[in-house]
């Protein structure tokens, strides 16, 4: 796509994000502020975005993102529609996951020593709470909260000074999830599946939250899980040798994502039509081809029609947040920000997103132009998944069956 359709598509996207903007001088930063994460701009900080956009200090971006007046929250709602627009397909997933951001001091805004998977470790940082969309168009972040732990939210003045507001009481990781996925759901984003890591799946009010809201899942768990009883481990113990398929996950940065998997439904249904269940409970393991002893494991609600090889697909795009993540703080500055305060930390990380979701759908162009060959297949079923097929529990399996109506 020529560097001139570029630039009319991001002066489109400035139009519509200048709407939540009432006064001229913090529009105008804000497309700097933009222009330079999108820019070759080493060190995404306010002085060198302020240099790439020709200002003589970072004051005028510092401005916008600690005292303009501006709402952040209706920006990522435009940015939700915008994603809408541009990656919008039936197929679509919201992925939820939280991300580290490795700081400084104790003053920053949520800060302190808790860990972080960014860094594989504990460390001293902040932690943000994601969402992103993903359709076999693309994928992008669409919404973003702080993590603040109980230490800020028991101490009022620390918050205060960090401007985070009064009505800003403790709340875990897992309700800001369901805040997300309630937003989501609010928004024009089209998806009726939702995945996430064990942190948020081994929580059965957060499953519930998904099936209360009609929404099919596929979410990673611990090897500790209990399923109406045993462990999951030990139900996926049982699994026949044959009840192993090897099946792709998606595509990677090389190649098809091959692993081993074994299916079971569970006799615990929910959601009926009379008397009649519309939707099935599922267990699903992911092995390790080259080593066997590594497991991952998921439980899954799904439609009744639904098959193995929809459930991998759905377990297998939850990469794609990880790399969402690489890419927003890679080329976007995701990560390159220097504000302490809750509000300009919003402010930043929405800004961020904005220039990763304007990249996602130039990526999007370009593909459906053919100037670029799709990194993806337009369906990841191969003729040896369509035929993948689930291994039955022992009939003697001790399971508390749950009927939830």
């Amino acid at each position: 796509m020529p560097t001139s359709a570029w630039g009319y598509e991001l002066e489109n996207l400035f139009l519509r994000a200048g709407a939540c903007f009432a006064r001229v001088e913090p529009r105008r930063r804000m497309r700097d502020y933009v222009r330079g994460l999108l820019g070759p701009v080493g060190r995404k900080n306010g002085w060198q975005l302020a240099e790439y956009a020709g200002h003589a200090t970072p004051d005028g971006l510092q401005h916008l993102l600690s005292h303009s007046r501006w709402d952040a929250d209706r920006l990522r709602d435009d940015l939700q529609t915008y994603a809408a627009e541009q990656l919008g397909a039936p197929d679509g997933v919201l992925i939820i996951d939280d991300t580290g951001f490795v700081k400084k001091g104790t003053t920053s805004a949520g800060v302190q020593r808790q860990y972080s998977g960014t860094a594989g470790r504990t460390e001293n940082c902040q932690i943000g709470v994601f969402a992103a969309y993903a359709t076999t168009r693309g994928h992008a972040l669409v919404d973003r909260e702080l993590y603040l732990p109980k230490c800020w939210t028991e101490d009022r003045e620390r918050c205060r000074a960090a401007r985070i507001p009064d009505e800003r009481d403790f709340t875990t990781k897992n309700d800001l999830a369901r805040a997300m996925v309630l937003r989501a759901l609010d928004s024009p984003l089209a998806f009726s599946w939702v995945t996430a890591d064990s942190a948020y799946g081994q929580d059965s009010r957060f499953r519930r939250h998904l099936e209360d809201a009609g929404l099919s899942y596929v979410v990673a768990v611990p090897k500790s899980q209990q399923v109406h009883g045993p462990r999951i481990d030990h139900l996926i113990g049982q699994a026949p040798a044959q009840a192993w398929q090897r099946l792709s996950a998606g595509p990677g940065a090389k190649g098809e994502r091959y692993y081993d998997w074994a299916a079971a439904r569970l006799p615990a249904v929910w959601e009926f039509d009379g008397d009649e269940p519309t939707r099935q409970r599922w267990m699903l393991a992911r092995r390790s081809i080259a080593k066997p002893d590594e497991i991952a494991y998921y439980l899954a609600s799904a439609p009744l029609h639904a098959t193995v090889a929809d459930l991998v697909r759905i377990a297998g795009s939850r990469w794609k947040i990880e790399e969402c993540f690489q890419s927003a703080k890679n080329e976007c500055g995701l990560d390159h920000y220097e504000v302490r305060r809750y509000v300009g930390w919003h402010r930043h990380i929405t800004l961020a997103m904005l220039a990763h979701i304007f990249l996602a759908a130039m990526a999007v162009q370009e593909r459906e132009k053919g100037v670029m060959r799709p990194t993806h297949p337009t369906s990841w079923t191969s003729p040896q998944q369509k035929s993948a097929v689930c291994w039955q529990l022992k009939p003697d399996t001790t399971l508390h069956h749950v009927n939830t109506r």
